[in-house]
């Protein structure tokens, strides 16, 4: 009784310390907020919902956009200038509901971010999880203070960017892959398709994957709750496809370089072009490749891992239009890279991983802040689009000898060992 009357006391300890630090937390977002205006990927959003909620305007319309545009420059966009125009699936709107019922937007704000800031650190023990790493205090220190800090995980929070919950969607859904939740997995990563462009290959591998060994309760479940997704959007706005489907062919046109092509045409017109193509081409052969191998492999998905990882990482080169902004969604495989070399490499494993997580810290917030352009909002410069990236290509190749080339055995053993000594 004595034990139970602890637990609970702890528990409840425990509980009121987070809510404190939650509005601790909640506080200093909003004191940014009213500080340093901005958060434009969420205002676009916010207004958008706002305006469905509370007129029947479609999000999509010319003035939704106005009214955005004039909240964020105090005019209507000039030339030149970012639109700022809702390109989600109209179904998005399920997730900014809560966010705009506040009808103050520096609140909402606040209040976004905070959530946001929460996902970060349940999807660093989510990755954790996922890829059973565990390791001693020293390092899962850093490693949360680098998941939190980093430039891929603040640029999103500060400017409201729900790539966060996509990416912890991500993580969930190859978590539950994994142990064999397929109902789960399916309504998860159906949910993260609020940004399509960000997860299309990663779910369209899973669901080959998924086909190609029989794993029928994922395919239904997933199609299932996308046709559910689909079917609320239609109930409320019946042409939001072709709604959407303009916004999408326009966003490229007033957006920052969103291809490794577009970034070359930025350094090199005559050619870059051409060097995107080439190296579309040159990522599109590889990932066929590692998919085939993958999809024969066993039908347990522990299998499959490095290559879903992989397809994260090229899905961002490849030629689909995205953003520097979003590549927080490669979380995953960089913790694949990290719980691999820690396992496998031991002490130097360690030291290899801290290296790297300063390094990338340091690194890409000094290529940031070199290379970063003024305006009404900082723009980040089209080389942001190659650090992560390239760092995690060389370093996914480095460890698949180990994740997938040996005997699945060996490296579950390896698993089991470390974690008994960490123990």
């Amino acid at each position: 009784m004595r034990n139970r009357r602890l637990i609970i006391a702890l528990w409840t300890v425990g509980i009121v310390l987070a809510v404190i630090c939650v509005i601790g937390l909640g506080f200093v977002n909003y004191r940014y907020c009213q500080q340093n205006p901005g958060g434009n990927d969420f205002l676009v959003h916010w207004v958008g919902t706002q305006v469905f909620m509370k007129e029947g305007i479609s999000p999509y319309s010319d003035t939704t956009a106005l009214r955005i545009q004039t909240l964020a420059y105090g005019r209507p966009a000039l030339p030149g200038e970012h639109e700022l125009r809702v390109a989600y699936p109209f179904y998005s709107i399920i997730l900014f509901i809560p966010f705009a019922l506040i009808q103050d937007f520096t609140l909402a704000r606040a209040v976004w971010m905070t959530v946001l800031e929460i996902l970060l650190i349940l999807m660093a023990f989510a990755s954790q999880r996922l890829f059973q790493w565990k390791t001693n205090l020293v390092v899962l220190a850093l490693f949360l203070l680098f998941s939190l800090l980093w430039y891929h995980a603040v640029r999103p929070v500060i400017n409201g960017n729900a790539v966060i919950l996509i990416a912890l969607g991500v993580t969930a859904g190859l978590w539950a892959l994994k142990i064999g939740y397929d109902e789960l997995a399916g309504v998860v990563l159906a949910f993260t398709t609020i940004k399509p462009q960000v997860v299309l290959l990663i779910i369209l591998f899973i669901f080959l994957w998924c086909i190609y060994h029989r794993r029928w309760r994922f395919v239904a479940w997933f199609l299932g709750a996308l046709a559910f997704l689909f079917t609320i959007a239609f109930l409320f706005l019946p042409d939001w496809i072709i709604q959407n489907i303009r916004e999408i062919v326009r966003y490229p046109g007033y957006n920052p370089p969103g291809t490794p092509g577009a970034a070359f045409a930025v350094w090199l017109p005559a050619m870059g072009n051409r060097l995107g193509w080439i190296l579309s081409g040159l990522l599109t052969i590889i990932l066929l490749v590692e998919w085939w191998q993958a999809f024969r492999r066993s039908g347990d998905f522990q299998e499959a891992l490095w290559t879903a990882c992989l397809t994260l990482v090229i899905s961002q080169w490849i030629g689909i239009q995205t953003d520097p902004g979003n590549f927080i969604v490669l979380f995953p495989a960089l913790v694949l890279v990290f719980a691999t070399w820690d396992m496998r490499f031991k002490r130097f494993g360690k030291i290899l991983t801290i290296t790297s997580m300063l390094v990338l810290l340091f690194g890409i917030w000094a290529i940031f802040l070199g290379t970063v352009e003024y305006g009404s909002q900082p723009q980040q410069s089209p080389v942001m689009f190659f650090p992560l990236p390239g760092f995690l290509i060389l370093a996914l190749y480095w460890v698949r000898w180990w994740v997938v080339s040996r005997p699945r055995a060996w490296f579950d053993e390896l698993y089991a060992k470390e974690n008994q000594k960490i123990q």
